[in-house]
């Protein structure tokens, strides 16, 4: 678990890298109550229950960026296991969710068919322990891809939309390049440079770093 106390003021992140994607699930979590979310579950889900239990955390919702295996394919059991609800992505991702099972299969990877309680849209607003996650809807990785975006605290849960020199997929089923460029360049780098997010696999960064050198967006 790599614990990342400046990732905003007032809330506090951790990533967990689950399944064999080494996929980035994140606990984020207001320092001053303790109240938090888990961020896209995808498997290992007694390495994040030791987590939450070892930051002492209570865990008020679930929020799935996507709808892909590593991402989703423990989303239920958990919620099942906290007696929280889930929310996200976009209702666009629903033929994933709806095949979780199948995906798990083919990857030898646990999981459970998953329906959110929350869909979410363009516009729509989140909260964790009463910060505020505008969403951003991000298609191209997949078609209900979202973003969480912070404006207050500067910081964003980009899932696999894009990441550190890179960007996501898109030769999965679903999958559209132009759309996800269009995403990143007309909704995320319009937030700003100072922006930082936590991605879906892999270190951290800022709006501004990747502006200035991502190879796929420059």
């Amino acid at each position: 678990m790599n614990e990342r106390a400046d990732a905003t003021v007032g809330l506090k992140a951790a990533i967990i890298p689950v399944t064999p994607f080494q996929q980035n699930c994140s606990l984020i979590w207001d320092e001053a109550t303790k109240t938090g979310a888990v961020v896209d579950p995808g498997g290992d889900l007694g390495q994040i229950q030791a987590a939450i239990a070892e930051l002492g955390l209570k865990i008020e919702k679930i929020l799935l960026t996507h709808g892909h295996i590593d991402h989703a394919g423990g989303a239920d059991e958990l919620r099942k296991s906290l007696g929280v609800k889930i929310e996200g992505p976009h209702k666009a991702d629903k033929i994933l969710l709806d095949n979780l099972e199948t995906q798990g299969a083919a990857y030898g990877i646990p999981a459970k068919n998953v329906t959110p309680d929350l869909w979410l849209n363009e516009g729509d607003t989140v909260t964790v322990a009463g910060h505020t996650f505008d969403i951003l809807h991000c298609p191209g990785h997949s078609p209900g891809s979202v973003v969480f975006v912070n404006k207050r605290q500067k910081f964003m849960l980009a899932g696999d939309v894009i990441f550190r020199g890179s960007i996501g997929r898109t030769d999965f089923p679903y999958g559209d390049h132009d759309a996800l460029i269009n995403a990143i360049k007309t909704k995320l780098f319009p937030l700003g440079d100072e922006f930082a997010f936590i991605c879906g696999h892999g270190p951290t960064s800022t709006i501004g770093a990747e502006r200035r050198s991502n190879p796929f967006l420059t």
